[in-house]
C-alpha cells in the first residue's frame, strides 16, 4: 500500500491529532515501562520542529464507553512531560469545552494530551458524529498506533476519512518492516509459531503456509502436531480434538510448497515448575507420565540450520515453557542464532507478540533483530494476512 508519512505533510501552523498508544504498565500507580512513550517520541518531534502543534489522542483500558477515574490518562501524564523534558497540557476530555480550550491555548511547537477517548461509547462505535468532534480539535491526522490499527474506531479510523491524514514514524517503521517480512520479502522465508494452542492460531497458520518456505511449530500447540502423526506426547498440553485439522494442516503446507517442521526431540517432565526434573528423548518417546516442556538441542540446531539457509525471519511465539528455566533454552538458543545471523547481515528478522517480546528480552537480542512489534493483536492479525482497519484508511491510492 502506498501512504503519506510526516515528510509529505506541512505542519507549521497547523494542529496535528496524533492518535498514540499510551498502554503502558503501571505500579503503585505509576508509569513502570515507559517503552511505549519513548517510542512515539521521534513523531512528536518531527511535528514540533516543523512548527505544529501536538494533539495526543489515545486510549487506556477498557472503561466501556464512560469515564471511569481508575482508567484515567492522567496517570500517563507526568511520565510522558518527563520524556518530553518539557510540560504537556491535560484535558479532561478529549472533545467539548475542556478540550477546545486547552487545543486554543496551545503555541506552535508545544504538545497536549486528551484523556481517554473510550470514556464515550463513540469511539469503539466509530461513530460519525464524534469523529467529527475529534476531527474539529485539529487540521491533520496522524496515526502512530499500529497497535490498535486492528480496531475500527473513531480515533483509528474514522478521523482519517476526515482530515489529511498520514503514519507517524512508529507506523511508518513498523509498515515497512511487515512489508518486507510478508508482503515483498527476499526469500526464503522462515516463520516460527509457538505458544499453547492451535486452536488460537488457525488462520496465522493457514496464512503463513501459502507464504512461507519453512514454518518451524514449537510450543503447546506442537504438540498437537505429534499426536496427528501418531506420536506419544505423555500427559503433555495438547488440543486431541483438533488433529485432524494438524493433519490438513500438514497436508496444505506439503501442497503449497512449505515444509513443516516439528520437533525432533524433545525435553520431558513430571511438573511445570521451574528446574524441575528432566531429561531429553527423542521426539515420540514422552513417558505416559511425563510432560514436554521444550525443545531439545537436536531441534535447536535444526532450527539454525534452517535460519541459515534463509533471508527471512517472521517469529511469533516462544518454543517451550521459556518462563520456566531450564525450559527456555530452546527459545533462546534459536533467539541468539536469530540475532547473530540478523547481525551479521545474512537474515531480516521481525517477531511480535507478548510472549515473543518477552523472551527476545530475556534472551537479550531485542535490539539485534531487525524490527521487534509490540502491538500485539494487531501484528497477529496482520501475520494472519487480515486487513488492519487504522493501516487501510491510509491508504492513499
Amino acid at each position: 500500500m502506498a501512504f503519506n508519512t510526516l515528510d509529505d505533510m506541512d505542519f507549521a501552523g497547523r494542529t496535528a491529532l496524533v492518535r498514540v498508544d499510551l498502554n503502558v504498565p503501571l505500579k503503585d500507580g505509576k508509569v513502570s515501562d515507559a517503552t511505549r512513550i519513548t517510542r512515539l517520541l521521534p513523531t512528536i518531534a518531527h511535528i514540533c520542529e516543523a512548527g505544529g502543534k501536538v494533539v495526543l489522542l489515545a486510549h487506556f483500558g477498557r472503561p466501556k464507553g464512560r469515564p471511569d477515574p481508575d482508567m484515567s490518562l492522567a496517570v500517563v501524564h507526568p511520565a510522558l512531560e518527563a520524556a518530553l523534558g518539557k510540560p504537556v497540557a491535560f484535558a479532561e476530555n478529549c472533545i467539548g469545552g475542556p478540550a477546545k480550550r486547552v487545543v486554543a491555548a496551545l503555541e506552535n511547537g508545544a504538545v497536549a494530551l486528551l484523556e481517554n477517548t473510550r470514556f464515550h461509547a463513540g469511539e469503539e462505535a466509530n461513530d460519525k458524529l464524534f469523529a467529527a468532534s475529534l476531527a474539529a480539535l485539529g487540521e491533520i491526522y496522524v496515526n502512530d498506533a499500529f497497535s490498535a490499527a486492528h480496531r475500527a474506531h473513531a480515533s483509528t479510523e474514522g478521523l482519517a476519512h476526515l482530515l489529511p491524514s498520514c503514519a507517524g514514524r512508529l507506523m511508518e517503521a513498523e509498515l515497512k518492516a511487515l512489508e518486507a517480512a510478508l508482503g515483498a520479502p527476499q526469500r526464503p522465508v522462515a516463520a516460527i509459531v509457538g505458544g499453547a494452542k492451535v486452536s488460537t492460531k488457525l488462520d496465522l497458520l493457514s496464512n503463513l503456509i501459502t507464504r512461507v518456505d519453512h514454518l518451524i511449530i514449537g510450543g503447546g500447540m506442537a504438540n498437537t502436531f505429534l499426536v496427528a502423526k501418531g506420536l506419544e506426547i505423555g500427559t503433555s498440553l495438547a488440543e486431541r480434538d483438533l488433529t485432524d485439522t494438524a493433519r490438513e494442516i500438514m497436508a496444505q503446507a506439503e501442497g503449497s510448497g512449505c515444509t513443516l517442521h516439528l520437533p525432533v526431540d524433545i525435553v520431558v517432565g513430571r511438573e511445570f515448575a521451574a528446574g524441575a526434573a528432566h531429561d531429553t528423548r527423542p521426539a515420540g518417546d514422552c513417558p505416559a507420565d511425563a510432560m514436554i516442556l521444550d525443545a531439545g538441542p537436536q531441534t535447536v540446531a535444526a532450527i539454525a540450520d534452517i535460519l541459515a539457509s534463509c533471508r527471512t525471519l517472521v517469529w511469533n511465539g516462544p518454543l517451550g515453557a521459556f518462563e520456566l528455566p531450564p525450559f527456555d533454552a530452546a527459545t533462546l538458543a534459536a533467539a541468539q542464532e536469530a540475532a547473530r545471523l540478523t547481525e551479521a547481515g545474512a537474515l531480516i528478522s521481525v517477531a511480535g507478540g507478548g510472549d515473543t517480546v518477552a523472551a527476545l528480552n530475556k534472551a537479550g537480542v531485542c535490539d539485534a533483530f531487525t524490527y521487534v512489534s509490540t502491538a500485539g493483536g494487531a501484528f497477529l492479525e496482520w501475520m494472519e494476512g487480515k486487513t488492519l482497519p487504522g493501516v487501510a484508511a491510509l491508504d492513499r491510492e
